[in-house]
């Protein structure tokens, strides 16, 4: 990539290694997203719209962190009506994204502990009154879900590597 990529004259070009890990945030979600949009192919749960939706949902925010690395983060391209050609602010975007990544660290913490040390017992797994009850899943499920546990490091990471090329270019010459 170089540093015309970015959109900016003279920017710096994202690392090789944000790259590399912006890249690896939707291929550490889509397990999870193909497992439970194959649930609706099997199961008569009136909860069909929340699996599409949280699937739908989490391929949206995992393919978000590849703007951290190309020039669409950095510029809402031209297409877009109103606001084609307008470059995003940055620092929002830093935030978002270290917060994002910081709940996601938080989120999977929470689920190993409580896995590991049963803080809160297990009880009826489910989604609305009709749900019916399912057992509290196994290695069986949680395979599919094991490598979102890199996903808040994964983006935490592309977001200070964002970061950093965002202060080099507001760094005074020398």
């Amino acid at each position: 990539m170089t540093s015309t990529d970015t959109g900016r004259a003279g920017a710096a070009a994202p690392s090789r290694w944000a790259v590399w890990a912006a890249y690896a945030v939707p291929v550490c979600v889509l397990p999870s997203a193909i497992w439970r949009v194959s649930l609706i192919f099997t199961d008569e749960a009136p909860t069909t719209w929340y699996m599409i939706f949280l699937s739908t949902l989490s391929l949206v925010l995992a393919l978000s962190t590849l703007g951290l690395v190309h020039r669409w983060g950095e510029q809402v391209p031209r297409w877009v009506p109103l606001l084609g050609g307008r470059p995003i602010p940055p620092g929002p975007v830093v935030i978002l994204a270290a917060a994002g990544g910081a709940l996601l660290v938080t989120i999977s913490a929470y689920v190993v502990l409580n896995l590991t040390f049963q803080v809160v017992p297990r009880g009826w797994v489910g989604v609305g009154r009709d749900e019916p009850a399912h057992p509290a899943p196994g290695w069986d499920v949680l395979r599919y879900y094991a490598p979102l546990i890199v996903w808040g490091p994964l983006v935490m990471a592309v977001a200070a590597d964002h970061r950093r090329r965002v202060t080099s270019l507001r760094a005074p010459a020398r």
